[in-house]
Formats: structure tokens, sequence, C-alpha cells
């Protein structure tokens, strides 16, 4: 029997529905006492479910506020439209012969680096900043100059809750460096692999409906979380793209889609817009506004990074791409000056807990702060792997997420030339997916089809 997934029932995610439409402006005040009746309600009563989704539908109907100062389309036109006047001009033409010496170690080196992230981060997933950093300067491992392993004193064990149990996707064991030999598998790289698939099946021209299909025929409902399993839910009902994102999701701002991305930078070398369209059409079925900008940001700062190294050039080539009056482009434009205001990493990191944590409203799965904690990882990094997925990992909220993206675009700007063994051997260049078709796959042949691809993008366009 299936363990009862709460996220699939309506009248259990009022209360984040409600900070979700706060957040996007709209003018809730006359709804809040229904929200309060429907949660009293007795949860096994079939009437509450039904409440629910009607209070779900209605309150997507609101009206903004008119004193709401973010304009935030979900349609990619209309985002084109919204981004600032002024944008960086790369002005690089790569000659399509070139593509493969060019791009082959730098894409392996962003794979590698983002399986190095995800690795450090994942056991430690969920976990306050608090008991990160205390485990880790318990452990002689703080700043972070190693992976984190389960193997300590029980002192310790029972004091940070360490624990072996509660692996994730198909693992038995949690994934600690000590119980893995390879990558295993996680959503931060299953949708990587997806994006290989997609391209490999559809093409460049794919569509918004091309993703769903191929999720639904190649990755498990069960593999998916929060936002995904919603969309993936609402296609199985057919309520397709665009209205699968946003037809009683309450999670279509979170970083869904924002882990999602990276593919679509890696197959656009030099070209930030092209791989923000293509992450459009890839986060348009499951997210909207913020959720949607994560996904074009992430990407169009991978197809940066395929030619600059200066982490500020790269997240402004990454904002170039979303509309200038979202809550997203102004959160990252304020990181950019930290660095220069005298706020070190530590520093950095506190800020952005004291802006968008659970105090102020905001999950720790949510786009917003998790793309400050990248943008921070890479302008404190300065480019380095390990003090950038160190710093991505510290900082607590979605760990794996951050650690996962910061070390794809680390891994892009060096190639995997430049990232040091300690990260990259323990890898063993495999990686699990739970994506039909790919099982344990070596790390390598997946760059070496990326590259494939992005070869053949490249002469199509030329």
């Amino acid at each position: 029997m299936l363990k009862e997934q709460p996220w699939l029932n309506y009248g259990d995610y009022l209360d984040l529905e409600l900070l979700q439409a706060v957040d996007e402006g709209r003018d809730v005040k006359d709804i809040i006492e229904t929200v309060d009746e429907i949660k009293n309600m007795n949860p096994l009563d079939a009437e509450r479910e039904v409440l629910a989704a009607a209070f779900l539908d209605r309150i997507q109907h609101l009206q903004i506020k008119k004193d709401y100062r973010f304009f935030e389309p979900s349609e990619l036109e209309a985002i084109k439209a919204s981004r600032p006047a002024l944008r960086p001009d790369l002005n690089v033409k790569l000659l399509s012969e070139h593509i493969e010496a060019l791009s082959y170690d730098k894409i392996y080196g962003a794979w590698l680096g983002r399986c190095a992230g995800c690795l450090l981060g994942q056991p430690v997933e969920g976990w306050y900043r608090e008991r990160i950093t205390g485990l880790l300067k318990a452990t002689g491992n703080y700043p972070v100059n190693y992976y984190i392993s389960s193997d300590i004193s029980g002192e310790l064990r029972k004091k940070y809750d360490v624990s072996d149990e509660g692996g994730v996707y198909g693992s038995s064991i949690k994934n600690w460096i000590n119980n893995v030999q390879h990558m295993p598998e996680d959503d931060d790289t299953n949708y990587t692999v997806m994006g290989l698939k997609i391209l490999e099946q559809y093409g460049m021209a794919f569509t918004p409906e091309d993703v769903a299909e191929c999720w639904l025929s190649n990755l498990p409902i069960l593999h998916t979380c929060t936002a995904e399993r919603i969309a993936y839910k609402n296609i199985i009902n057919l309520i397709y793209p665009p209205h699968s994102a946003s037809c009683r999701n309450p999670y279509r701002e979170w970083i869904g889609a924002q882990i999602r991305g990276d593919f679509f930078g890696y197959i656009t070398p030099g070209d930030p817009e092209l791989g923000a369209e293509l992450a459009w059409r890839d986060a348009s079925i499951s997210h909207v506004k913020n959720g949607i900008y994560g996904e074009m940001f992430i990407a169009a700062m991978l197809s940066a990074a395929a030619l600059l190294n200066d982490p500020y050039k790269i997240i402004e080539c990454g904002l170039s791409q979303i509309p200038e009056k979202s809550r997203l482009f102004e959160a990252v434009n304020d990181v950019l000056s930290w660095k220069e205001l005298g706020l070190n990493w530590e520093q950095a990191i506190d800020r952005v807990h004291k802006l968008f944590d659970e105090k102020t409203g905001y999950h720790w799965c949510h786009t917003i702060p998790n793309a400050m904690i990248v943008c921070i990882a890479l302008i404190y990094g300065e480019a380095e792997l390990e003090k950038s997925i160190g710093i991505a990992v510290m900082a607590a909220f979605d760990t794996d997420c951050n650690g996962a993206t910061a070390g794809s675009i680390v891994g892009m700007i060096n190639g995997a030339g430049g990232l040091s063994d300690k990260w990259i051997k323990p890898l063993n260049n495999k990686l699990k997916s739970g994506v039909d078709g790919f099982g344990l796959v070596e790390i390598s042949e997946l760059a070496r089809r990326t590259v494939d691809m992005a070869k053949k993008q490249r002469l199509e366009k030329n």
C-alpha cells in the first residue's frame, strides 16, 4: 500500500496557496475566513476536498492589487518584452567546426560539477543552517573541504541526528560519502538527463507538450516532487500546458523548474537568449512567473559561462533574460552589491535568511532565496568548485539543488580539467538516473551526447 502523500490532498496545502497568492500580489482579505473553515473540517470528510479544490480554483481569479509594484508575466513574448533594455551582448559566433573542441571539456566539467555539488548537499537537504554548521564544525569540515560522512562518533551522530536510514529515489541508505560508489539518483540530476532525453527525442523545436509527454513516458510520478508532481497529476487528468502549471498548484514558484535549466544552457554555449527560451518551454508546464524565471535565469547563466569566467558578468547575463520588474530580478540584483558593501559570505547568507525564510513566509524550496544563494556561492566562491559548492550547501535552504547548480556553473567555467580530483574521483564517472533508458550511465557519455546535441543545433542554426 502506498504511503499517504499529503501534497496530493487539496485540503492540506491551503496555507501554502494563501502565502503564494499574497506573494503574487493578490487581494486575499475576503477569503481568509473560507480557508480557516475548510481547514477546520474533518480531513476524512470528502466534502473538504471538494471545497478545497473549489477554493484553489477561485484564488486564481483574484485580482492583483493596484499598488503591486512588480510586473511578472508567464508568457514567453511578454517575458521578452519585460527584460532590461540594456542586455549584455556576448558578440561571439561559435564556428560549427570548433563546437566539439570548445565544448566537451566544459560540458563534461558542468556535468561533473553538478553531480559533485548535488552529492555534497543531498544528505543534509531540509536541515536548518545551525544543524549543518554544527555538524561541519564538529567534524573539522567548516568551511567545507570535503564531502560529508556519517562515519563519525556515536555522540556526534546522536547530537546532530545523523542517520544512514532514509534513502531517496530508490537508495536503500542515505547517501553520505561513505555510502556511495557513484552519483546516486536525485531529481537534480534526473531532470538534467531528462533535458537530454527531450532533445534527442524531439529536437530543438520541442514544445511544452513534448516535455509533458516525455515526463509521462520516462519518469515515474513518485520520482517527482511538489510542482512537478502536481503538474504530472494535472497532465494525466488532461489538463495540458500551460494550465497544468497553475491549476491547483501552490508550488508554482518553487525551485523545481530552476533545477531543470542546466541542460538548456549546456547546449546553447554563448547564446543565453536561446538557452532561456528552451528553459521557458520546459518550465511552463509546471511553473509560472518567478518559477519560470528561475529556470530561464540558470540556463542563460550556463550559456554565458561557456565563454565567460567572471561570476558577476555571468549573473548579469542571466538577469538579462528575465523581467526587470520581477521579484527574482530585484532579489538577485541586490546580491550583486553585497560584497562591494563589505559583507562576507556568512553575512550575505545571514541577510538571505533574514529576508526569506519560514519567519517571513517563504518555504526553503522557493525559487527566490535559493537563486540568491546560488549567486552568493558564485560570487564568494570565486569560480572555485570547493568554495562555491561549500557555500551553497552551508547556506542551508535547498542544499542539494543549490550545490548542484553552483557546481554546474563553476564546472562549465573551469572545464573538467580544471576541477579538483578530490571532488571528482568519488563519482567514479558514473551517475544513476531514474529516467527510462539510462540507469547507471557514465557521466562522460552524457557529456559526449550533450556535445553532439550542441553541435547539431549550432549546425542547424548556421
